[in-house]
């Protein structure tokens, strides 16, 4: 079954207890928290103490991806918040090896990001230590930009290697992922979908359960 992913850098902020316990309510299976530090990418969002705010909010999974040049230095921060996942991006300024380690020392699920430019080789020798692959399907630092569907051919290389090698990896994708481009992703190969705008636009936990419905073939 597909995962759904709420991205809370959609949010209403004003109403964030109210609108993850909607998304609960449609099944979101856990919640995509973005971390952007201005410099990695221009943009700039949340830290440790929104997690926290989550942690108390919510069960569910927090998939906490760390969009920062030096994510080893933040590891622990947001593992004592309450992430459950830490993804790091390839394209960082860190040992990604020693990350990862780091990441489990803290007994959290690490994962690898890459970026759209970034060829999926570049994160296939990590696949063994990691539990989740994270490709962004679009230019990361900002939400509601348009799905890039020439990335499709690298999820489905993706999930061929993870398949060939046996790896108990999840294959997250993230971006631009709404109702006309959630089917397209799953059919590639994605187990998680992380959505943001076309979750939290309108009637949050109806549209948790249309997204499930069309990224699983059903229609809406």
């Amino acid at each position: 079954m597909v995962k759904i992913a709420p991205s809370i850098l959609s949010a209403d902020y004003t109403e964030l207890s109210k609108q993850v316990q909607l998304a609960e309510k449609g099944g979101a299976d856990l919640f995509h928290i973005d971390i952007m530090d201005g410099h990695f990418v221009p943009n700039i969002t949340v830290g440790p103490v929104i997690v926290n705010a989550m942690r108390r909010c919510t069960r569910r999974p927090l998939d906490v991806h760390l969009m920062i040049e030096h994510p080893e230095k933040m590891i622990k921060p947001f593992a004592d918040a309450g992430a459950d996942i830490i993804t790091v991006h390839i394209e960082a300024a860190h040992d990604i090896g020693r990350t990862i380690e780091l990441i489990r020392k803290e007994r959290k699920s690490p994962g690898v990001v890459i970026n759209p430019p970034t060829p999926f080789e570049k994160a296939s020798p990590f696949l063994e230590d990691v539990e989740l692959l994270l490709i962004m399907t679009v230019n990361p630092g900002f939400a509601g930009q348009r799905f890039m569907p020439e990335l499709l051919p690298k999820i489905k290389e993706a999930r061929r290697y993870i398949g060939k090698q046996d790896f108990k990896v999840e294959l997250e994708v993230d971006g631009g992922i709404n109702m006309q481009t959630a089917s397209k992703v799953t059919t590639a190969g994605a187990d998680i979908l992380v959505a943001g705008s076309a979750i939290f636009g309108g009637n949050v936990a109806q549209r948790v359960r249309e997204l499930r419905r069309v990224a699983e073939g059903q229609g809406i």
